[in-house]
């Protein structure tokens, strides 16, 4: 009998991607597709069965279905829906019991950064941490805490949103509502608007800028929660690479300066591109183990 498998899907606003994660992190049998456009709740759940479907063909059952999914997150009516702001489509979409659903087993969704933190705090570059943050710098950006081992959850899930800290006051208008998110400022979304092309030909001084506000925001965290470590993965920070953290670094130097905060580390994710369907899997096991 071969070993159980959580089948891992990452929805986000570029793509959505799916494969098997097994007890030890592994990941195998990726597929994605495009995250489609525009505004139909039922057009993107078909895109994401379908790719489930194709997964599962090529595997066995799975013990589990692991989702992360960008947020927020929310309770409505007593049922976990979500709601991502770079996905117009889903607004309260519950996204957990849909997939639980269609694919005949139980099913658990959260947000993609906190997955994220999960994954590296397993088998990535926070393992063995006990405290940390994790961050995705891509479409959007996203943050999940874990503290004295623990991945923090809040009341609607939402721990962690670290996009929605204010790093430029009076700065650009940010989907959540507010003025000067780091996901405003600091997304590929937001590079793309300002820069007219896509955030992979910044120049290098919308690179070196974009770590500094990633560091602010860090060192904001580092001092609020007594953690000493930042994990940055996403296409942006992945891509921006050593251009990010030395600016990242230099700007949490500056503005870390507690005796417990200072010294606080940033570095690259261990997982890459990987990140999110290890998180995702991540997910999966964590329902399984309760």
């Amino acid at each position: 009998m071969p070993p159980p498998l959580v089948l891992a899907v990452d929805v986000g606003g570029t793509k959505v991607a799916a494969g098997w994660v097994d007890r030890a992190g592994v990941l195998t049998g990726r597929r994605q597709v495009p995250t489609p456009a525009g505004t139909d709740p039922e057009a993107l759940f078909a895109t994401v069965a379908g790719l489930v479907d194709a997964v599962r063909a090529e595997g066995p059952v799975p013990a589990a279905v692991g989702v992360g999914c960008g947020g927020p997150m929310e309770r409505t009516d007593g049922e976990p829906t979500v709601s991502p702001l770079n996905i117009p489509a889903w607004r309260r979409f519950p996204l957990e019991r849909r997939l639980a659903e269609h694919v005949g087993r139980p099913a658990a969704v959260d947000n993609d950064a906190k997955a994220l933190a999960l994954g590296e705090g397993w088998v990535g570059a926070a393992a063995g941490v006990r405290d940390f943050l994790a961050m995705v710098v891509s479409t959007g950006v996203g943050g999940g805490i874990v503290l004295d081992g623990r991945l923090l959850d809040g009341a609607a899930g939402n721990a962690g949103h670290i996009g929605h800290v204010v790093v430029e006051p009076q700065g650009r208008d940010c989907p959540c509502g507010a003025r000067g998110c780091l996901e405003a400022e600091a997304s590929g979304t937001a590079i793309a608007a300002v820069t007219g092309a896509p955030a992979a030909e910044a120049p290098p001084e919308v690179r070196a800028r974009t770590g500094r506000l990633v560091g602010r925001a860090v060192a904001s965290v580092a001092n609020l929660l007594d953690l000493r470590l930042a994990c940055l993965s996403g296409s942006v920070a992945l891509g921006f690479g050593e251009d990010l953290l030395a600016a990242a670094r230099a700007e949490v130097a500056a503005s870390a300066r507690l005796d417990f905060s200072r010294g606080t580390e940033v570095r690259l994710g261990g997982l890459g591109p990987s990140g999110p369907l290890v998180g995702a899997g991540a997910v999966g096991w964590r329902l399984l183990d309760g």
